[in-house]
């Protein structure tokens, strides 16, 4: 077996935990485990919510990730870090001022702390066809997919996965073109929406 970098151990041992709590994404884990892939491969981002993204991103930055861009929205923001040969980190907070007021993202940190992942975002070739399969395996999807074909980055979330009637996590099907890594902050923030109860 071979020695995994403290980087990778941190990385799958967060997603390991998500998956065990997450129905959608235990049903991708297992299907692509079956066949010798394995989830790591086809991560394309997992993201951290938090009430200080600067506090959290440290242990991400101890391990080789560094800071890529900034993205604003209406009531949160987002701060994307990256290392090569890993899926994109992707931490937001709601505003600390009158602006994060009307954001879920407190209340869902004050709920499930900031050490566990709200969602990832699993690469896929074609989403309609991922989520025609997918629903075959009795997963639902919140909203539309974001993003028309052809355009550089598509997006869609399953419905929030609930632990003790709150909305806890998510998982992203992200199908992306022409090289694009980056994000598109008008989607995230409709992502966003598409999962408010």
């Amino acid at each position: 077996m071979p020695t995994r970098s403290k980087l990778e151990v941190a990385v799958l041992s967060l997603v390991d935990e998500y998956v065990s709590h997450n129905q959608a994404a235990r049903v991708f884990a297992e299907g692509l485990n079956e066949i010798g892939i394995g989830l790591f491969p086809v991560l394309d981002h997992i993201t951290v919510r938090t009430l200080d993204i600067d506090r959290r991103a440290e242990d991400f930055l101890q391990l080789g990730y560094s800071y890529a861009e900034l993205l604003n929205y209406e009531d949160w923001y987002a701060k994307v870090y990256r290392a090569q040969g890993y899926p994109a980190l992707f931490i937001d907070q709601a505003y600390d001022d009158d602006r994060g007021k009307t954001s879920i993202i407190p209340g869902w940190v004050n709920t499930f702390g900031d050490r566990t992942l709200h969602h990832i975002a699993i690469l896929v070739q074609d989403i309609e066809q991922a989520m025609q399969e997918s629903k075959k395996r009795g997963i639902t999807f919140a909203g539309e997919v974001l993003g028309v074909q052809g355009e550089d980055l598509r997006q869609i979330f399953t419905v929030p996965e609930k632990v003790d009637g709150h909305s806890f996590s998510v998982l992203e099907l992200t199908e992306r073109h022409n090289g694009y890594q980056g994000f598109s902050p008008p989607q995230a923030n409709r992502l966003m929406q598409s999962t408010v109860q």
